[in-house]
């Protein structure tokens, strides 16, 4: 075979594992699990039939559908800038109007107990990321009755973690809870670090009594649940499609497949070669088809990150390693052209 035509076929191979893992599945990302966030706990009593009288009005303001992507209240292109992309009043839906059901202002949402000092928190990710989670606590005097405000939290978060680990699907990571009294609210968000993409969550809890009533306590999804409610999520793949024009917020759509005259143009390769130069090449090696492309992270696995396709420690490998052959092939091929021309 010629270098020209190797280079040829080195090309169209990197082109072919790029495309696959591209267009390769990912899962939705994840929730606040303790304290249980109010998404998650409407989803575990069931998008069709809550039995909360808070679940039911969220499901009745927001559909079934918002539940059944518990694992994705999040803004595409956050990049840490929370206070200015989510206003006063929409916290627990991040500004994203399919959520809206979780703004609602009430006393009664399901609450999970929790008390000050020493507290494992534990947030399900069923597509684990490499950032870090900040968790704040409302003020004193927090009115439940009234619309969530960005002032109604304490200054900083009384936790701060970046890349936790992870048990059974679940991050888990220590935290020492202020004192506090009665109904809070407990607000978290996640900040990829590999990504713009940020996660949020409201998580109702009772310190002692509860004066503003008996409300429910919180439960979390199960694994069965989790697992029972897949085939009716709309997010559980890579990408992010149509963003809100105000704060960015997206549905995760998946990701259109590129060309091969794209990949080449993205990656500075070679043109895709002519029949005459191809017709004689063999079939790409398996180190670089898309059949061999990295499975992507769901629910439990502690090693893999969604979309990156990599570990926690290397999570552009892959992806860098297919982009690294085809620029190697174009130049190959280059350096073909131009002892061509000296001859």
């Amino acid at each position: 075979m010629t270098s020209r035509r190797t280079a040829a076929v080195l090309t169209a191979s990197a082109a072919v594992a790029l495309a696959g893992l591209a267009g390769a599945p990912a899962h939705a990302h994840g929730s606040m699990t303790d304290p249980v966030s109010r998404v998650a706990a409407c989803y575990a009593e069931g998008p069709e039939s809550p039995s909360s009288a808070a679940c039911k009005a969220a499901v009745a303001a927001s559909g079934t559908q918002a539940f059944y992507d518990w694992n994705a209240v999040n803004i595409a292109n956050a990049a840490g800038q929370h206070r200015q992309l989510i206003p006063d009043g929409k916290l627990c839906s991040a500004g994203n109007d399919k959520y809206r059901g979780l703004d609602l202002v009430r006393a009664d949402w399901p609450a999970s107990k929790l008390a000050a000092g020493k507290h494992t928190f534990r947030y399900k990710g069923t597509a684990p990321h490499k950032g870090s989670f900040e968790l704040y606590v409302t003020k004193d005097g927090y009115d439940p009755s009234k619309p969530l405000k960005w002032s109604d939290l304490e200054a900083k978060p009384f936790v701060t973690v970046t890349d936790p680990g992870m048990q059974n699907g679940d991050y888990v990571f220590e935290g020492t809870v202020p004192k506090k009294s009665g109904r809070h609210l407990i607000y978290s968000i996640w900040q990829r670090s590999d990504s713009p993409e940020a996660f949020y969550t409201c998580s109702d809890v009772v310190f002692g009594a509860d004066s503003g009533g008996a409300a429910p306590s919180a439960s979390a999804p199960t694994d069965d649940q989790i697992e029972d409610g897949t085939d009716e999520s709309s997010v559980e793949h890579g990408g992010h499609g149509d963003h809100d024009a105000s704060t960015g917020a997206g549905a995760t759509d998946a990701a259109p497949e590129p060309t091969a005259e794209a990949t080449a143009k993205a990656t500075g390769a070679a043109p895709e070669p002519s029949a005459e130069e191809t017709e004689a090449a063999p079939a790409a090696t398996p180190a670089v088809t898309a059949s061999h492309a990295p499975a992507l992270g769901g629910a439990g696995d502690a090693v893999e990150l969604a979309e990156t396709g990599g570990d926690a420690n290397t999570p552009y490998l892959a992806l860098g390693g297919a982009a690294v052959l085809a620029a190697g092939a174009a130049v190959l091929f280059g350096a073909t052209r131009r002892r061509a021309r000296r001859g």
